[in-house]
């Protein structure tokens, strides 16, 4: 219990009640003691722990099951278990049927509990915190909260049974976080006057005791009541608890030093807090097994989240070393190969701060749940996953998680056909990585969309560019450069805002401002300069150059610029896409379909996606393949934010296929959107090696005929 503080919760205590007793209709609960209700009447749950597992595992299944998976799941190889559950399915048929109604349904394709109009606790904790609590009322967190009665199917333990208990001890981790999210959200938005704020950080304590951020709640509380001794009393009562683990724990002193000399002035910033919980994860690494290289690594990876980057608001990430599930597999394998390598790329993509791997092995030699482990490292998105062989196939399951509110934002499953698992590995990751990174940024877009302009911070203010910037108009282009501006002014040392800034100095070069094209054109290589210095291992930054160079006309500079950005990080999509796109004009046609491609393959759901296909387009026009070109050119010009350049290429690969009637109607509805368009401007933008231009003049005397 927290030292000095009065709460309704003590340790070990249950906070139960009967699910929903009152309502009509089936209430199912799952957290804590299992019960079943109908019509308000509690219901006799079958005393099989089995009957219980069984009960919870197909409540929380999404579709149907097997019989083979469940008789693996639950009982011993050895047996003949198909009539152990063929009893306890008719113990629960007796429990969820009602007459005119059958709930538990079993056929071909398997084993599916019907409840839908049911109220089920762990499904509605699920589905709200995947729709976001960010958005809920007091009242809405306050009956969420209710819903924890106790660890998720606490009375269903099974001996001996590792696939179900692997299982098991996932969804406690899942659902011990969405309660810490919970509680958290109401302390967050408490009156801090109430009593009840304490019984709400008692519980999260209770259930996170690393958590820094539920000890600097506390200290701030406090603080604000003037109980200097009660939180003296808690910090020395935490700081034990902190070096019994091994921990540093000079963060939790400076935060309780901050609330109380400024009033919780800084433990109530979130950016004080960001910027020192790394220092725990820290000391992790420096424990007398670790080797002193990774020593060395961990104090410059997570001590470099620095106030700089905290106050900018920079998104972060802790990847888990993943779990081999595999017959006989050992640790030290191709699993945590996996995630060393997945850390390794996204670091290089200098997007996001990365915790550096000894932090994250060494919590999860602890056996620390990625859950608990995001929030010990104080990082925003948690990733992990589980590998497992069978024979010649090799399946990938990852997941990411948002930590603070226990929201999985991402999951998918990798499937693959091995002759060599390290190329197939190399495949996972590239998808691993270009999956997380690209999910981050959807997220950290949609938060800053949702933030009002004068309140974002240098790290939103980026984010709420790139959606303008993407939409490739001339007015949200000019909005996208007034906040990366504002960006650049907050951070001067941000290299993506000022990559950025150079991209759309380059949209403005080649597409909305083509009559002052040399001035966009110096202000492009300009930012793209200022990116390179502020941070010169970041690969836009050389991306932006190489753009820049390419509008400049110095194609062989621009290409070295290019290679460079995907020197540094492999897993760079744009800059495997630029180079595809300035091969595909003056260079090797070969090469820009390759570029294409394996950019296509890093970033599937790209915002340039539109420009990939059209680059691909140009590379098989040069190849001599128009009836391809004009194909993929009308993929491009089919994307929602493909603009004025992208439909004309598609309309010149249609002309010189043959395709006359669909290249002049693409034409004449570019024309009625943009009625100042002329293919001049299209012919100007772009620097055409002569068999290109030779391939686009012909077009364009079809299309003016």
């Amino acid at each position: 219990m927290v030292a000095g503080v009065e709460t309704g919760v003590e340790k070990g205590e249950v906070r139960e009640s009967a699910p929903e007793t009152t309502a009509p209709g089936l209430s199912v609960r799952l957290l804590g003691r299992t019960a079943v209700c109908r019509d308000g009447i509690e219901l006799p749950v079958p005393a099989s722990r089995k009957c219980r597992a069984l009960l919870g595992y197909l409540a929380l299944a999404t579709r149907p099951v097997s019989r083979l998976t469940l008789c693996d799941l639950l009982w011993d190889a050895p047996n003949d278990p198909r009539g152990e559950l063929r009893w306890a399915l008719s113990k629960l048929r007796v429990l969820l049927d009602e007459p005119g109604r059958i709930r538990l349904m079993s056929g071909a394709a398997g084993v599916e509990v019907d409840l839908s109009d049911s109220r089920v606790d762990a499904l509605q904790v699920r589905d709200a915190l995947q729709a976001g609590i960010g958005g809920m009322d007091r009242a809405q967190l306050r009956k969420l909260a209710d819903c924890f009665t106790g660890e998720f199917l606490e009375d269903a333990e099974v001996d001996r049974q590792p696939g179900f208990s692997g299982w098991l001890i996932a969804h406690r981790r899942r659902f011990r976080a969405s309660e810490i999210a919970v509680l958290e959200a109401l302390v967050r938005t408490a009156d801090q006057t109430a009593a009840e704020v304490f019984d709400d950080l008692d519980r999260w304590l209770l259930l996170a005791p690393l958590d820094i951020a539920a000890h600097a709640a506390l200290f701030r509380v406090l603080a604000r009541h003037g109980r200097i001794h009660e939180g003296e009393e808690h910090l020395e009562e935490a700081v034990k608890s902190f070096e019994a683990e091994g921990l540093d724990s000079v963060t939790l002193r400076r935060l309780w030093l901050a609330a109380r000399e400024t009033g919780a002035g800084a433990a109530s910033n979130p950016a004080a807090v960001s910027a020192v919980a790394p220092m725990a994860a820290a000391a992790l690494s420096r424990q007398p097994n670790g080797d002193i290289q990774t020593a060395v690594y961990e104090e410059t990876a997570v001590f470099g989240k620095t106030t700089a980057d905290a106050t900018s608001g920079r998104a972060s990430i802790a990847v888990m070393p993943f779990t081999d599930r595999s017959p006989g597999a050992a640790s030290g394998g191709l699993a945590e190969g996996l995630a060393h390598d997945v850390i390794t790329r996204l670091a290089k993509l200098r997007m996001m701060f990365v915790i550096a791997h000894g932090s994250v092995f060494a919590l999860n030699a602890r056996r620390v749940g990625p859950e608990e482990a995001g929030r010990m490292l104080n990082v925003d998105y948690v990733a992990s996953g589980t590998l497992a062989r069978s024979g010649d196939r090799m399946l990938v399951s990852s997941e990411l998680v948002e930590t603070r509110s226990a929201r999985i934002i991402w999951n998918d499953t990798f499937e693959y056909h091995i002759t060599d698992a390290l190329i197939a590995l190399d495949d996972i990751g590239n998808s691993l990585v270009a999956s997380i990174a690209h999910e981050i940024e959807v997220a950290e877009i949609n938060r800053a969309v949702l933030r009002a302009p004068d309140s974002v911070d240098a790290w939103e203010a980026y984010h709420r560019a790139l959606w303008h910037m993407y939409r490739f108009t001339a007015k949200d282009n000019e909005e996208a450069q007034n906040l990366l501006r504002k960006a650049t002014q907050s951070d001067p040392t941000f290299s993506r805002a000022y990559s950025a800034l150079s991209f759309t100095h380059f949209q403005n070069a080649f597409l909305h401002r083509i009559s002052s094209r040399a001035t966009e054109i110096d202000l492009a290589y300009a930012a793209a300069g200022q990116s390179i210095i502020a941070d010169e291992q970041d690969p836009s930054s050389h991306w932006a150059m190489g753009r820049a160079l390419w509008l400049r006309g110095q194609h062989e500079d621009a290409i070295a610029a290019l290679q460079r950005s995907v020197e540094l990080c492999p897993n760079f999509a744009p800059g495997h896409y630029a180079l595809g796109f300035v091969n595909c004009q003056s260079g090797d046609p070969a090469a820009a379909i390759h570029s294409a491609d394996f950019s296509r393959a890093l970033s599937p759901f790209d915002p340039l996606l539109f420009a990939m296909f059209s680059t691909r387009a140009l590379g098989h026009l040069r190849l001599g393949e128009p009836e391809a070109a004009a194909a993929w050119a009308l993929k491009g010009s089919a994307r929602p934010n493909s603009h004025a350049h992208t439909q004309t290429i598609a309309a010149h690969c249609l002309a010189v296929a043959g395709r006359t009637a669909e290249a002049r109607a693409l034409m004449q509805h570019i024309r009625r959107l943009n009625p100042q368009y002329r293919l001049d401007d299209f012919l100007t933008s772009f620097h055409f090696a002569p068999d290109a231009a030779a391939l686009l003049r012909q077009g364009a005397k079809i299309l003016e005929s």
